[in-house]
């Protein structure tokens, strides 16, 4: 029996409590004495059964010791009265004449019984509490540290990061190198009169590695580092989290040269007033001691904070400002180069095949974060492990690649042939409408097999990472997102709800272009409405539109006609080629996956759409007399190391109930593909 897991528990507290009542009990009823009714007590008087009486004045108590006669020699009982029958206890006292006497006594109190009776109730109310607050802290010997810093040290034996181990952040490793410095010899730069930046903000996407950098600097650095969340500054109690922003302080000036790191500083650092609390509220008080503190460093005392967020857009202004997070560095999804990179660092240590390419894996995953990469790397393990290879093969890749992007293959959900059958037609239309558009990027592989919360996918990935999208893109994205809808309506003339999520995203995109990047003539080049990034409980709450009932009718006019476009040019492009969308779908069912190379084949006959009219932004302007520039064309990509973003049947053909899932599109966002930067 482990005996300190016992001690851990509640039951040691629950018997010492026990006992102490049962002491007190007892310590508060010496002698015995039983208590009975004032009759039963003078019905004894009046017999032979007393020996001896004793009248308590004051408690208006008479305390009787009964004989053998009472069937107990020695029991003592007592009883009381009232002041009106005083009297006549006293004459059956008197008349009873016990043999032992009878005494008339006046109470001189027990000093210890009576601080006991006062004190034992508040012990055991003490002891509850004690045991209360203990279980909330983690346990014994934390009841009195509320406002001590929850910050983990990270001492000089723990294993070191250093920045070799961080790769795809160059831009940020490059500033960030200016604090190592300055921690190793700041003498170099308070002698030519500079100051070191107080505070470094950390933001990007989740898992692009804002908290492996800050851990990196530390380790060249070789200084202590102080690592907390933004929420372990919150508690129940009013100002413990100011108390503990002061001690976290403290103890690195104690320790300088520091580094203080928070990550997800946005629990305590949102914009003040945007909480339900008012100015009282312990968010609050929190954010403005951290502002003190942060504003009263000693410019030698050599700590630093690195604060790391997703949201750098709700943070407070003051928090902001130079003096506090003098430096604001930006950490995004790393390009081709940079995912190279990550995944040479994660592939260190795995038994890769001869035939694998980490740079061919890397064309495949535009937009993956370095946690997405790790995934990746980790999931190929896995999956070589399961099969009982030794080495990681481009086979594992692939599958761990499409495990990230869609979830596993759900094997086990078997569709009837006319689901199936449906399904092809619907991803065939996507794939179809993607290879006949001009602005589009290639299609890479289409399957029907289910993955994750999808019946099937086709995946559309750039050659190279992109970084803006033209206006043709656009109307292209819209177009390829409705080619599912219509190949329903042509081949069945009974469209399904699988469509659902591609008019969702096809909505948002063409919402988009109109109230955000200008490009439709009626509503012109103006920025329609807050960003939704600046929409937060308490800050912008009850958002509200900022344009006219007219202009709202009008964006949606312009919304519902780039969609009635869209869906007419994918009406065009399948009508046009509908031999060929009958090869892919007899393709897709007979294999249910088809790669690159075998898509080239089918596509090879496919006549494109004609090329858009150019675009005025207002009909009044005349069509400049220079032609436009030429872009060159982007360097050949072998077709097989090309892979794609995901835009899948989201739910069922028949089952509106499916509608609710989420589609690998979806979970694909911002991942490089045109749909994800519109």
């Amino acid at each position: 029996m482990n005996l300190k897991r016992i001690f851990k528990g509640p039951i040691p507290y629950i018997l010492i409590a026990i006992l102490a009542f049962w002491i007190g009990s007892s310590l508060l009823n010496i002698g015995g004495y039983k208590e009975i009714s004032t009759q039963q007590g003078l019905e004894l008087l009046k017999g032979d059964t007393v020996t001896q009486a004793v009248i308590t004045q004051g408690d208006n108590r008479v305390d009787l010791t009964l004989s053998k006669a009472a069937g107990d020699s020695g029991k003592m009982v007592q009883f009381y009265f009232i002041d009106a029958r005083a009297d006549a206890v006293v004459d059956a006292v008197d008349a009873a004449s016990p043999k032992d006497g009878f005494n008339d006594e006046v109470p001189q109190g027990n000093w210890w019984l009576s601080m006991a009776s006062i004190l034992l109730p508040l012990l055991l109310i003490g002891l509850f509490f004690w045991f209360m607050l203990s279980s909330m802290q983690g346990g014994g010997g934390k009841v009195m540290q509320f406002g001590k810093s929850k910050a983990k040290l990270v001492s000089k034996e723990s294993p070191k990061v250093t920045f070799a181990d961080v790769a795809g952040a160059e831009e940020a490793i490059e500033e960030l190198h200016e604090i190592k410095d300055f921690l190793k010899d700041p003498a170099k730069f308070q002698a030519v009169g500079a100051r070191i930046p107080k505070g470094v903000l950390l933001y990007g996407p989740p898992g692009t590695g804002k908290t492996l950098l800050a851990r990196a600097v530390a380790g060249e650095a070789g200084v202590p580092f102080y690592s907390i969340s933004g929420s372990d500054f919150v508690e129940m109690f009013v100002g413990v989290g100011a108390s503990r922003v002061r001690d976290l302080f403290q103890q690195a000036k104690e320790n300088s040269p520091a580094i203080i790191f928070v990550d997800e500083i946005d629990a305590v650092g949102r914009h003040r007033g945007a909480g339900m609390g008012g100015g009282h509220d312990e968010r609050e008080q929190t954010l403005n001691q951290l502002l003190v503190e942060m504003d009263g460093f000693d410019p030698k005392t050599n700590v630093i904070l690195i604060a790391a967020t997703n949201r750098p857009d709700i943070l407070d202004p003051a928090l902001l400002r130079p003096g506090r997070f003098d430096r604001q560095i930006g950490v995004d999804a790393p390009d081709m180069q940079g995912r190279l990179q990550i995944l040479e660092v994660h592939g260190r240590g795995k038994p890769l095949a001869e035939g694998v390419d980490l740079e061919v894996v890397a064309r495949k995953t535009p937009g993956f974060t370095g946690a997405d990469l790790a995934n990746v790397l980790n999931e190929a393990a896995l999956l070589t492990a399961r099969s009982n290879a030794q080495l990681i093969d481009n086979r594992a890749l692939d599958e761990a690649i499409d495990r990230v992007i869609a979830g596993p293959q759900r094997r086990t959900r078997v569709m009837n042939e006319k689901e199936k059958l449906i399904t092809a037609y619907h991803e065939g239309g996507h794939a179809l409408a993607a290879a006949a558009m001009n602005h589009t990027d290639p299609v890479t592989k289409i399957t029907i097999l289910p993955r994750g919360r999808a019946l099937g996918y086709t995946m559309v990935l750039p050659l190279e990472d992109k970084y803006s999208v033209t206006r043709n893109e656009l109307l292209d994205q819209l177009t390829y997102a409705m080619g599912g809808r219509v190949a329903e309506e042509i081949v069945f003339h009974d469209p399904t709800t699988g469509a659902s999520n591609d008019i969702e995203k096809a909505t948002g995109i063409a919402r988009k272009m109109v109230t955000e990047y200008g490009m439709t003539t009626d509503v012109g080049p103006v920025k329609l409405g807050q960003a939704s990034g600046e929409m937060f409980l308490g800050h912008d709450m009850g958002h509200q539109r900022d344009y006219s009932e007219e202009l709202a009718e009008q964006v949606d006019k312009q919304v519902r006609e780039l969609i009635e476009q869209a869906h007419n040019e994918a009406w065009k492009v399948i009508n046009d080629n509908r031999d060929v969308l009958d090869t892919l779908a007899r393709e897709l069912l007979e294999k249910e996956t088809l790669d690159h190379n075998q898509l080239a084949d089918i596509f090879a006959p496919v006549r494109k759409l004609a090329e858009r009219p150019v675009w005025l932004s207002s009909e009044g302007r005349p069509v400049s007399d220079l032609p436009p520039v030429e872009i060159p064309a982007s360097a050949p990509i072998e077709p097989d190391v090309t892979d794609g973003n995901v835009t899948s049947q989201d739910s069922g053909p028949v089952s509106d109930t499916d509608d609710s899932e989420s589609d690998p599109d979806e979970a694909d966002a911002g991942r490089g593909s045109s749909a994800s930067n519109a």
